[in-house]
């Protein structure tokens, strides 16, 4: 096995990542009780502070609900997380969901056109835009790694986020990017035929560069629409076979 780099942590984190893992695999269901802050230091070997710390992170997160001198309840964090969770629902015990790579997958078809038709049409610095797409393209018509071209694709629709001038989109694009990143290598071989495109990107490019939202819109589906449809057909046959796996044979005798 690779030695893999050891991530330095505070107790408090430690605590926080126990119990976040817990909620978020429903081990720990909504509407039910934590034990105290005293029962936790004990069973977790930890202070009473490092606790209430991390049970105030995981209020902050969606995750629990903490009020004073009363219980913590765990929360349904469908309801009350954000998106700075999609990293921890999508890789799990080092493991891939195939469904949340699905929803992932999904917002990343809805927002890539959008993105690139308000690039087209709000980008300030032309010039200073397409030097950095052009690297991007250079380095994607380069390269021949598969996580590498990953990156390079990230960069692109990183510059175009930064042209599309929507706070929201950037932020949404933080935290996709986020959850999508540690998946890198699992989701290369799927990838390969969309970051390998750059014929695909270019297109992207040119619309944008010519001011041209809707040729730009067009592109960009063009581009993410095949590859979305392929990964998510796959992802969904990972999903049923494991489930298929998973289940318990039936193993009673017909009356």
């Amino acid at each position: 096995m690779a030695l893999q780099p050891v991530v330095k942590r505070s107790v408090s984190a430690d605590v926080f990542e126990q119990i976040a893992a817990e909620v978020l695999s429903g081990e720990r269901a909504p509407g039910s009780a934590l034990p105290s802050e005293r029962q936790l230091a004990e069973a977790l070997g930890v202070s009473r502070p490092a606790v209430r710390e991390a049970l105030q992170r995981l209020a902050a997160a969606g995750l629990v609900a903490v009020r004073q001198g009363d219980t913590t309840t765990v929360l349904d964090y469908r309801r009350g997380a954000g998106l700075e969770i999609l990293p921890r629902l999508l890789i799990r015990q080092g493991t891939l969901d195939p469904t949340v790579a699905r929803s992932i997958l999904e917002a990343r078809l809805h927002n890539g056109p959008k993105v690139a038709e308000l690039a087209a049409a709000r980008a300030g610095d032309r010039e200073a835009l397409r030097h950095e797409l052009d690297r991007c393209l250079d380095a994607l018509a380069r390269e021949t790694e598969p996580v590498a071209l990953q990156r390079h694709a990230l960069a692109f629709w990183d510059h175009l986020v930064d042209a599309a001038d929507s706070i929201v989109f950037r932020l949404m694009n933080n935290m996709l990017r986020a959850a999508y990143e540690p998946a890198l290598e699992a989701l290369a071989p799927l990838m390969t035929a969309e970051v390998g495109n750059v014929a695909g990107y270019r297109a992207i490019a040119e619309a944008v560069h010519a001011a041209d939202p809707p040729a730009a819109t067009a592109a960009a589906r063009a581009l993410l629409e095949p590859a979305t449809t392929a990964l998510i057909a796959a992802l969904d046959a990972a999903a049923a076979t494991s489930n298929t796996a998973g289940a318990t044979p039936n193993t009673e005798e017909p009356s």
